[in-house]
């Protein structure tokens, strides 16, 4: 899990002093691709964090998985004239949240449970 966050911390240094736009007809596509980096990402990180079995293997499908679906919605959704990238939008950010709030929860509760021995 430390490598996958120095990736992350390289990867956002590099993206950042890039000088580079998105053409404005792609940004749909980026958008839903960035959300299903950021599930997978916060699914790994609620795995490690809560103790369940955390598999590179897992990670790395549910990765591509993610993003190759939400691409094809959202190219769905573009042949239809639909804006169909706002629903892969709305369940990757429903699903981060949910990570999130279940790895806040389990860092809280094994918090207090260790506060309580002290």
């Amino acid at each position: 899990m430390t490598w996958a966050f120095i990736g992350i911390l390289i990867g956002t240094i590099i993206g950042l002093s890039l000088n580079f736009s998105i053409p404005i007809e792609l940004t749909k596509y980026t958008a839903v691709v960035i959300m299903g980096i950021l599930d997978a990402l916060f699914g790994a990180i609620r795995a490690e964090a809560t103790n369940d079995q955390f598999d590179g293997i897992i990670f790395i499908t549910g990765l591509l998985f993610n993003i190759i679906l939400s691409v094809l919605i959202t190219i769905l959704g573009d042949k239809l004239g639909l804006d169909l990238y706002l629903a892969a939008a709305f369940v990757f950010t429903f699903r981060i949240f949910t990570n999130v709030g279940a790895t806040r929860r389990f860092i809280l509760d094994r918090y207090i449970a260790k506060t309580k021995k002290s």
